[in-house]
């Protein structure tokens, strides 16, 4: 067998050809929509996004449409972890309500989302709170204080 660049001795050797040819075709066809995505994504970034952390309480400011009205509902609780980056960046938050853990995920650029008011900043160890679902009462809701920095 030949190809382009010589002669293949062995049909492994043509599929692997084969297979560069094809993604090098596919990947050059590829770029230019992926341009375009990297733009519409670019306009749906928020620039006015508030840093918080997991462990952090806050208060998070939804916009709410109920047929032709507009309200604003605010949903407060512990950042128990965040997950994704980019435009596909997003955060969960938990509360105890009426005795019952309820826990909410909120994308990071969402046009939804008012604003974000961080309310007490937690120290933590990991990355992920997911113990705080086991627990009962106060201990479900409280997460250690960050000791304030003195400047």
């Amino acid at each position: 067998m030949t190809c382009c660049y010589g002669v293949i001795t062995s049909c492994q050797e043509w599929f692997r050809e084969a297979f560069y040819q094809t993604t090098l075709d596919q990947f050059s066809a590829i770029i230019p929509v992926m341009s375009i995505i990297n733009t519409i994504e670019k306009e749906q970034f928020k620039t006015d996004i508030v840093h918080f952390e997991v462990g952090d309480s806050i208060c998070v400011h939804t916009r709410v449409i109920e047929g032709d009205k507009e309200r604003i509902q605010k949903y407060s609780g512990i950042v128990i972890g965040r997950k994704g980056t980019g435009i596909n960046a997003n955060f969960t938050v938990r509360r105890v309500s009426f005795g019952e853990g309820v826990e909410r995920v909120f994308p990071v650029h969402s046009p939804r989302i008012a604003k974000v008011e961080i309310e007490k900043r937690g120290s933590i160890r990991r990355s992920k709170l997911n113990y705080l679902r086991n627990r009962k009462g106060k201990a479900a809701v409280t997460v250690k204080e960050k000791a304030q920095e003195v400047a």
